[in-house]
């Protein structure tokens, strides 16, 4: 585990899938995405995770999408980490692609990808879990893996659920895990990831005892890791500060929060973030601290 004095990598999943109905703060238009990541890195946040403005895209139309965003973010911040999502593509080639043609373009460190899955849903008219699976299978998996091996990519892995943290580790004990690697652990609030109703979510709730569970697992592995809680409030669950009191890292934005009580803009959730960070005594880290953190290739 990292020091608790140790810099803090603060992470903003500026929009997600957060609709303007759901929070109006949402970023979806490629001006609103280029002002909000850079705002985002001016306080302080070293790695912006953005969605495109439609999830839909695939491919070469995906990659447009997107570089109509990052291409004037990264001429004003060069030095920049980020990554995309995967498309709605029905396969993990497919998910990938727009990955490979934004990075003959302009800099990308790091992809995205989640090793696991999960169920996604909301209460029914009765109160009962409906919805759907996210699968990710271990062929998915490998190829993803292979895919930022062969770029020379950072995996930057959603943990929604235990299994996907293990399968992780088993990659790392074969040897074979990618270089610049991030656990990304989800813990599930009261609205899960898509709901506006409370009471059917994923993974582990965000308690102290959520969070022990996972450093147990990734107890000796070395590994940089981060937190966040899908719809709900990070700093309003005790895993914010025992994240950050054992080494941890933040990951915070309007993708992941929701509260019926207010919309908040990324702005806002980094400030509380650094807030936080300054009352446990963690330095930000800087851009380069970033890097050496995460053991980016390249």
């Amino acid at each position: 585990m990292a020091r608790p004095d140790s810099p803090v990598i603060l992470e903003a999943a500026i929009n997600g899938m957060t609709s303007k109905e759901k929070n109006p703060n949402a970023p979806r238009e490629p001006e609103e995405i280029v002002r909000e990541a850079l705002a985002c890195y001016a306080l302080g946040a070293t790695i912006v995770h953005a969605h495109n403005s439609d999830i839909a895209l695939a491919g070469d139309e995906a990659a447009r999408d997107y570089l109509r965003a990052w291409r004037p973010i990264l001429e004003a911040r060069p030095d920049a980490l980020w990554y995309p999502t995967l498309t709605a593509s029905p396969d993990m080639a497919g998910k990938l692609a727009h990955i490979e043609q934004i990075a003959r373009e302009i800099p990308l460190r790091m992809c995205a990808f989640d090793p696991g899955s999960t169920n996604i849903g909301a209460p029914g008219p009765d109160g009962l879990p409906v919805g759907g699976v996210y699968g990710v299978s271990y062929d998915d998996v490998r190829y993803a893996f292979a895919f930022c091996e062969r770029l020379g990519m950072g995996p930057a892995l959603g943990i929604y659920e235990p299994n996907a943290l293990r399968t992780t580790l088993a990659w790392q004990r074969a040897g074979k895990l990618p270089a610049g690697s991030m656990v990304k652990l989800y813990f599930g609030g009261p609205y899960g990831l898509m709901a506006t109703t409370p009471g059917v979510s994923f993974g582990l709730e965000p308690t102290e005892y959520g969070l022990l569970a996972y450093l147990d697992m990734l107890e000796g592995s070395g590994l940089p890791w981060s937190v966040s809680v899908w719809g709900g409030d990070l700093m309003e669950t005790p895993i914010a500060r025992l994240a950050l009191e054992r080494g941890g890292h933040l990951h915070v934005g309007v993708e992941e929060f929701y509260s019926p009580d207010r919309s908040p803009t990324n702005e806002e959730l980094l400030r509380e973030a650094i807030e936080l960070c300054g009352k446990v005594g963690r330095p930000l880290a800087t851009m380069a601290e970033t890097e050496a953190i995460l053991g980016l290739p390249g």
